[in-house]
């Protein structure tokens, strides 16, 4: 049963080629139990790294990469059809989600011609895992004001502080670290990127246990970490400017909806004849849940449309992420209600993945830059327009 009526969203028939291709790909190298990559079992990890490298195999992995970098040079359009099946699937590319949307066109962007040669080749073969080193405890929301430092040694740096929230560090093998190497003036001027290797001895990760699971969160300790010219991107003092590119990626990379979609409309069948007994408020939430996931698309597709003409900012990506991280937390609760209504016989996988959707959504509203900063944004930007 499906409920996909109202605004066509089709991309043609590639794109449905692509999405069928996709889907055979996940039904036949993707566990059917498979719930992400980061888990406490090791062999989840291994599931999502070997579909990393069949999707390179494949050229599927950035498609819209250029192709010396290691791409296929292929529509924005079409790596939009690979983000949502892949997020609607539980992301099986694990993190190299990171790698694909943002630290490689990152590097494009900002990188030399050596950081790129060292860099994109690995993360276009599925085989290197990237952690963003940019929240400290006391610089979350407002992050300008990062207490980390880069201080100069001769021919190199010297970085030490600390990181907080850092996503799969303890699996990384690289971090794109956000470090003040200036003070004086306005706290944005003065941060510098540095790509950072997580191997070496100066660095401390320690896991930060919560409902999301082993490897979502982490604090990350740097104690005089050396690093050389060749590890700083883009210009010294001038990193908050390459921050803004970074979150533009970021925020747009992760299609939310498309797994709020399909488990909506998986639903239904899941409950049977039990769908026609749920309250008609009850009801009426999931299809209104339905109307917002269109939305949340529409503005996904109105901001890879800017993306891909070079104007997007992080304020077009503001809306978005409201709307979407309050899709997130508003379908799981819809969806938990539904769940507990499933017949326990043949519906195991389908309350696992909604328990699973439930506790995920619960940091949405938080990650990758709180919802009150984008509300902040967004009304600035209106202000700013009026």
């Amino acid at each position: 049963m499906l409920y996909d009526r109202g605004v066509d969203f089709e991309m043609g028939h590639a794109a449905t080629e692509l999405r069928h291709e996709l889907r055979d790909l996940v039904k036949s190298h993707v566990p059917e139990d498979f719930l992400g990559a980061f888990t406490s079992d090791p062999a989840d990890l291994e599931v999502a790294q070997g579909f990393c490298r069949l999707l390179a195999e494949r050229g599927l992995l950035c498609m819209s990469w250029p192709e010396e970098f290691g791409g296929r040079g292929s529509s924005v359009w079409e790596q939009t059809v690979v983000r949502e099946e892949m997020w609607a699937h539980h992301e099986p590319r694990g993190a190299q989600y990171m790698g694909v949307n943002w630290v490689g066109p990152t590097l494009m962007r900002h990188g030399t011609p050596a950081q790129q040669r060292t860099h994109l080749p690995p993360i276009a073969r599925g085989e290197v895992i990237w952690c963003q080193g940019f929240s400290e405890p006391e610089a979350g929301s407002d992050l300008a004001s990062l207490r980390t430092t880069a201080t100069r040694d001769g021919d190199g740096w010297r970085i030490s502080g600390q990181k907080i929230w850092t996503s799969y560090a303890t699996m990384a093998q690289w971090c794109f670290l956000l470090a003040r190497t200036t003070r004086g003036g306005k706290k944005q001027a003065g941060l510098t990127i540095f790509l950072v290797p997580m191997d070496d001895p100066a660095i401390t990760v320690r896991p930060i246990g919560t409902m999301l699971g082993p490897h979502h969160l982490n604090e990350v300790f740097l104690d005089d970490l050396r690093v050389t010219e060749a590890d700083v991107l883009g210009t010294v003092d001038d990193g908050w400017s390459i921050v803004a590119d970074v979150l533009s990626f970021e925020r747009l990379g992760i299609a939310r909806y498309a797994r709020c979609e399909r488990l909506l409309q998986l639903a239904p069948d899941q409950l049977g004849e039990r769908w026609a007994e749920l309250p008609a408020e009850l009801r009426g939430r999931w299809a209104r849940m339905l109307t917002h996931c269109r939305r949340a698309r529409l503005l996904a597709y109105r901001l890879v449309s800017l993306q891909s003409e070079g104007r997007v900012r992080p304020t077009d990506v503001a809306a978005y992420r409201i709307a979407v991280t309050k899709l997130d937390q508003d379908s799981a609760e819809v969806l938990m209600e539904i769940a507990a209504e499933a017949p326990e016989d043949g519906t195991e996988l389908f309350r696992r993945e909604v328990d699973d959707h439930w506790r995920y959504s619960q940091a949405a509203t938080v990650s990758s830059g709180s919802i009150e900063m984008q509300r902040i944004l967004l009304s600035r930007a209106l202000l700013a327009a009026t």
